[in-house]
């Protein structure tokens, strides 16, 4: 199970990526965001594409894309998708063997400042996907 992935957006300036923790249910992709760039541009324009990929070694990878349209997500169907991303992820919250980047910082680790304020989806519209086995 793959639980980060890359979402791309445009607006009419500029394309931007970024990598996005998110659960797939099949029709949607889930996911959270916090006020910012990506949100901004998702809400001018909602046609977005989303790649995953995973790869043990040069022989042996795969990579999907899908097309999709964002749409952001409020009361009870916000709720339940950061249920259905919770379940899906909760195993792969912070450890308590991380190591913080910033030298001499003595703050406790904490998954709290993983809640994102704002739920949406990405409704899936077309996918295809590559790989190599050997």
């Amino acid at each position: 199970m793959q639980a980060v992935g890359r979402i791309g957006c445009h607006d009419d300036k500029k394309t931007y990526i970024t990598p996005v923790t998110y659960a797939f249910d099949g029709n949607y992709i889930y996911g959270q965001s916090n006020e910012g760039l990506k949100l901004n541009i998702m809400r001018m324009n909602p046609s977005v594409c989303f790649e995953v990929d995973s790869m043990m070694n040069m022989a042996n990878w795969e990579s999907v894309i899908v097309w999709g349209h964002f749409e952001e997500l409020e009361d009870s169907a916000a709720i339940k998708a950061r249920e259905y991303l919770y379940n899906r992820i909760l195993d792969l919250l912070t450890s308590s063997t991380i190591h913080l980047h910033e030298h001499g910082n003595s703050r406790e680790l904490d998954d709290n400042n993983r809640i994102k304020h704002v739920m949406y989806r990405i409704r899936v519209t077309e996918k295809t996907g590559r790989f190599e086995r050997q």
